[in-house]
């Protein structure tokens, strides 16, 4: 019985990561230490950066927007294992990803609003830091989600911040579906 439960419970948490986009994302904590951005989250809760990426001259770019003080770094991926490696973000290339000072759980999320995104079928809904960086506002519907947990934090009712898979293990942090 108990191994039954088990794989039901695997089986919700698999069914609820968002697929309408496909996420794939690594990045090697190893190859940009600390102050990077993206790597000096992994150690702190409540830490969420927006992350996107894009390529100059033939060389993937992570550009991340940190959630408390909104500074922003571009990160240039220049070792050809990284730049091989594929990067797909979301409905408009960008997740939201950090651990939750909830939980202290990593958590990823869809960078475009789960609402709009799901009334309007486009890509079109960018969330913004809001309240402290604690909060992600969509200046389209007027809500804003609380960051550590997804859910509606105010506007009105509906559906949660889209999630992605998400893992760190001490070198390689990861976001997919």
């Amino acid at each position: 019985m108990s191994v039954m439960l088990l794989l039901c419970q695997a089986c919700n948490e698999e069914n609820s990561v968002y697929r309408d986009y496909k996420c794939y994302f690594v990045f090697d904590t190893s190859l940009h230490p600390a102050p990077c951005q993206l790597t000096s989250a992994m150690g702190n809760t409540g830490h969420f950066l927006i992350v996107s990426a894009r390529m100059v001259s033939g060389t993937r770019r992570i550009v991340t927007i940190r959630n408390y003080d909104h500074a922003q770094e571009i990160v240039m991926l220049s070792t050809v294992k990284e730049n091989q490696t594929s990067c797909l973000l979301g409905a408009s290339n960008a997740i939201i990803i950090g651990r939750s000072s909830y939980t202290g759980l990593l958590m990823a999320y869809e960078g475009q609003c789960a609402n709009c995104l799901f009334l309007y079928s486009t890509p079109s809904y960018p969330l913004t830091w809001s309240d402290n960086g604690q909060q992600l506002y969509c200046s389209h519907c007027k809500r804003s989600y609380d960051v550590n947990n997804g859910t509606v934090a105010s506007g009105d009712p509906g559906r949660q911040l889209y999630t992605y898979n998400a893992a760190f293990d001490g070198t390689l942090l990861r976001a997919w579906n």
